[in-house]
This record gives structure tokens, C-alpha cells and sequence, in this order.
């Protein structure tokens, strides 16, 4: 193997420094070749609850108590929420890890407004890498250099769409307390006119099934005749890639990357006008044989765009190049 202009090889694995934001995604990010150092605090507070919820971590995860933080031997540092930048680093790093090549994974479209609202990394030492196309789209990043890599999911092999539930499942966390952008009253609208089942964190009180694992998700909407997201405005969910891995097909809003994931009459549907989901719900309902067909139009899309193996290569392959940027001796 050939060493870089660093000294190291080209087959190292950068070790990565970063914080549970987003647990599901965490799981998938562990998959690239790297090795993820989280930070983790007593009572596991937000953004340092470590290998936590359930979820099948890999050995490349290493939890690490957050006053030890200083110690590690980094390669670069991975921000993924605005506290992260603007408190975090300031608490649980070094100067010399501050200075450590950086990369702030933005999960999420611009929220105070849509076209206007300028990132608060302003720093072109940073790269900003973003989960869709639309969220590279509509922030204003200033100077700093902007990547996409889109979202990675894997199901089990073996959980495949039966759709014999003639229902629609419905899957956001608390949305009674995230209000209109998560569509809460889109659900109330539609669950009038359509069996529908709601499954998340704070479902209960609105007579859902609850929080599901996500090892059993996969197996719960594989059982429903589709998939309904009533998101207005947040970022590509990745329970609507693996609903469509499974081979379920996907109705929902024509907003954000939603506009583009799914292709009416393909893999499901998304329209900004509530009254035809609801008639392309009925219609998924009476026609189970249309419904698998779509679901399978689904389940070649997301395989083949949404895949693990090309999010992990392009995941192992940016963190390396960032990793190149860090001298031998900091």
C-alpha cells in the first residue's frame, strides 16, 4: 500500500469525532469505514446519549465519557446541530481538536425561512454536507464548500411487502407538538377519510400504536397497504426510504425532496392537494394488486438510489479526503 503525503496508508480509517443527534442515522453513518468516536454525559442528556436506543450498534462506534474527549487522537470533527457548533466544541474539545479539519452535517432544510436564511457555519475551512438536494438548494451557505450525500438505508433481507393490512401507517414522532410543518393537521384531515394507523414517539394520545424500534418498523409497515407522510416541510424521512425498501408504496406531499423521491404512478404518489391523496388512498385500499405493484416500483427505487453500500462508500470516501487536510502533528 502506498502512504499518503502524510504518512499514512490509504487503507486507515479515520477516527471521527461526532454526537447522537439523530440515532437512526448514526446507525447508518457507522457503516462507512471509519471509526466514530461519540461522546456521551451522565443520564445521557440530548446529543450525548451514546449507543443508545436499541439500535444494533457496530464495533467502529466507541463511546467515549465526554471529559475524556480532549484525549482522543482525531482526525477530524463531524458537527451535526447548531449546538454542536456554537456550544460543543467550546465544551468538550481542545484548541487543537477545534482547529482539526471539520464537517457539519445539516439534516435539515432552513427553518426561520425557506430562501433566505444563511447558515451559521461561516467558516470555508468547513464543508457542509447536506442529505438532499433541496436542503443544498435553499441554504444560504455563504463561502463555505457544500456536498450532498443522500441518505442510506438497509431492511432485513427477508422482511418483503405483503400489504394485507388495508390501512394506511403513518410514522413521525411527536407529532402533536411539532404541529403544522409535521403535518399534524393534514393526519386529522385525512384520517377522516381514510384508515389510517399512527406509529412514534407520543402517538398513544392520539390513539396510535407508540414508539416501534427500528428493528421492528421494517416488519410493521410491510404489513400496510401503503405509507402515508403528511410532512409539509422537513428533510427526506428515512422511514419513507425504508417503507420503500420493504416494497411499500408512498403517498404523501409534494414538498421538499418528497417532490422527487417518489414518482406518481411508479412508487406511489405526493401531490400538494390533499383531496386527490385522499382519492389515491381509497383507490390503494380497494386495489391490493396495484398497490404491490407500486410497492415494488418502490423497492427498485429505493434500492437503487438509496442503497447502504454507496451511502457508506461516499461517507468513507469524504471523511478520508477531510482526514488528509490533518497533519501528522497538530
Amino acid at each position: 500500500m502506498t502512504a499518503t503525503r502524510f504518512g499514512r496508508r490509504r487503507a486507515y480509517r479515520p477516527h471521527v469525532l461526532t454526537w447522537h443527534v439523530h440515532g437512526s442515522y448514526l446507525y447508518y453513518l457507522a457503516h462507512a469505514p471509519a471509526e466514530f468516536h461519540v461522546p456521551v454525559k451522565p443520564g445521557r442528556p440530548e446529543g450525548y446519549g451514546g449507543r443508545s436506543d436499541g439500535l444494533p450498534w457496530p464495533d467502529n462506534v466507541h463511546e467515549v465519557p465526554a471529559e475524556e474527549a480532549p484525549s482522543l487522537e482525531l482526525d477530524c470533527v463531524l458537527y451535526q446541530s447548531r449546538r454542536n457548533w456554537t456550544e460543543d466544541r467550546y465544551e468538550i474539545l481542545s484548541p487543537q481538536q477545534r482547529r482539526l479539519p471539520g464537517v457539519y452535517l445539516e439534516h435539515d432544510p432552513p427553518r426561520e425561512h425557506p430562501t433566505d436564511t444563511r447558515h451559521w457555519v461561516d467558516d470555508p475551512e468547513v464543508l457542509v454536507v447536506h442529505v438532499t438536494h433541496f436542503n443544498d438548494l435553499m441554504w444560504d451557505c455563504g463561502e463555505c464548500r457544500t456536498r450532498v450525500v443522500e441518505h442510506g438505508v438497509k431492511v432485513p433481507p427477508a422482511v418483503r411487502y405483503t400489504g394485507e393490512i388495508p390501512r394506511g401507517l403513518v410514522v413521525v414522532n411527536d407529532i402533536a407538538s411539532r404541529g403544522r410543518r409535521l403535518g399534524a393537521d393534514v393526519l386529522d384531515r385525512v384520517r377522516a377519510e381514510v384508515p389510517l394507523d399512527l406509529a412514534g414517539m407520543g402517538s398513544v394520545p392520539l390513539g396510535g400504536l407508540g414508539e416501534v424500534s427500528h428493528e421492528e418498523l421494517p416488519r410493521l409497515m410491510a404489513h400496510y397497504r401503503f405509507l402515508f407522510n403528511p410532512i409539509r416541510y422537513t428533510s427526506l424521512g428515512l422511514a419513507v426510504l425504508e417503507a420503500m425498501q420493504c416494497g411499500v408504496p408512498v403517498v404523501g406531499l409534494a414538498t421538499t425532496e418528497m417532490a422527487v423521491a417518489v414518482r406518481n404512478g411508479v412508487s406511489g404518489y405526493v401531490d400538494t392537494d390533499v383531496s386527490r391523496l385522499v382519492s389515491r388512498m381509497r383507490g390503494l385500499i380497494d386495489d391490493p394488486l396495484y398497490a404491490r405493484r407500486l410497492g415494488e416500483g418502490a423497492r427498485r427505487a429505493a434500492c437503487r438510489r438509496w442503497g447502504i453500500e454507496r451511502f457508506a462508500r461516499e461517507w468513507g470516501e469524504l471523511l478520508s479526503e477531510v482526514a488528509e487536510r490533518r497533519p501528522v502533528a497538530v
